[in-house]
């Protein structure tokens, strides 16, 4: 399906006395907009860090209530009763805050500036799902704290931020991309392959927000074991899966690569899944050191960061598999961009 026609159409021209040039990253999007746009991203994968913070203090009903911090006031009270626990809840909200700022900008700057203002309502559809994101992850997090933390609401919590975070990437890769028809640049086996890993990578990203249910840092002093599961076994399910994805990734990375002499425009794709391979890597030696360790919540904190990037690599590696070739460079791009 073709993607629908800008609702304003701008005016063409083709540059260097040829056919159709490839327009640069400034002709599709405007710098403000595009630095936005990684803000959005690396806030996204902020309140994941913050949130593991919140997990491994066991900060998680550090505020009493919500959306106030404790009955009748919005900031934490300070008593001689008050700990840190307060402050730590308190800063991963108010993060979220910032958070919803920066993807309410994000929605404006593309809506309203040029050259994405022009460009199809698909792009600009898509620039609302951190907004909506955020406002989403605000009720969650309410709910958790209402109902004392149930594992399967703070599990949910997590989903989302790394899906907002899968979108995020998403949204850059497609800010500075052309707005033609895709062109698909994988062979249909290795085309499936990428499907099996895009699949396993979901199925690890929960079974490792399990695991942490099961063990010390559901996120609550008082009731650190969420989940009645055996932690260990949990961890070894959660190990198979990244040895499933590692191996897929292995091929795929192979199979991309060796294409890539018939298929140019796979560089970039190349570069996703060579970065993937080493985030996974450091992911399993992470959580094997914190498994032998008794998981430190520094190496608890590292271990979820790593997850969030290797959702966004995953994400980078899939959106690079398609190609959108060049196309006729609007004047109006052109001449945002020279000035």
């Amino acid at each position: 399906m073709s993607a629908a026609p800008p609702t304003d159409p701008v005016p063409t021209r083709r540059l260097g006395g040829g056919g159709p040039v490839r327009p640069g990253r400034r002709d599709l999007v405007s710098p403000l907009t595009w630095w936005v746009a990684v803000a959005n991203l690396v806030c996204q994968i902020g309140i994941i860090v913050t949130g593991g913070l919140v997990r491994v203090t066991g900060s998680g009903l550090g505020c009493s209530t919500w959306p106030m911090c404790e009955p009748g006031e919005f900031t934490p009270v300070f008593h001689e009763e008050t700990s840190y626990h307060a402050f730590i809840e308190f800063g991963n909200r108010t993060l979220t805050g910032v958070l919803g700022i920066v993807a309410l900008a994000l929605v404006i700057l593309v809506w309203r500036t040029e050259p994405t203002r022009s460009r199809p309502r698909r792009l600009h559809a898509l620039a609302l799902v951190p907004l909506i994101g955020v406002a989403l992850q605000a009720v969650i997090g309410g709910i958790t704290v209402l109902l004392d933390l149930h594992p399967a609401v703070v599990g949910l919590h997590m989903y989302v931020s790394l899906g907002l975070v899968a979108f995020s990437t998403y949204l850059l890769v497609r800010l500075a991309s052309p707005d033609t028809e895709p062109r698909r640049l994988l062979d249909p086996r290795t085309r499936g392959l990428l499907k099996v890993l895009v699949a396993l990578a979901a199925v690890m990203t929960v079974l490792g927000t399990v695991v942490t249910g099961a063990g010390p840092h559901s996120g609550d002093d008082t009731h650190p074991y969420r989940w009645a599961l055996d932690p260990l076994a949990i961890t070894r399910v959660h190990a198979w899966a990244v040895y499933a994805f590692t191996a897929v990734l292995v091929v795929v990375t192979f199979l991309i690569t060796r294409r890539r002499r018939a298929e140019p425009a796979l560089g970039r794709a190349v570069t996703a899944a060579w970065t993937l391979v080493a985030l996974t890597v450091a992911g399993a030696v992470t959580g094997i050191v914190q498994h032998a360790t008794g998981l430190p919540g520094a190496l608890v904190i590292l271990h979820m960061l790593i997850a969030a990037f290797v959702v966004g690599a995953t994400t980078w590696l899939w959106a690079s598999t398609v190609d959108r070739p060049a196309a006729d460079v609007p004047v109006a791009a052109r001449a945002g961009s020279s000035g």
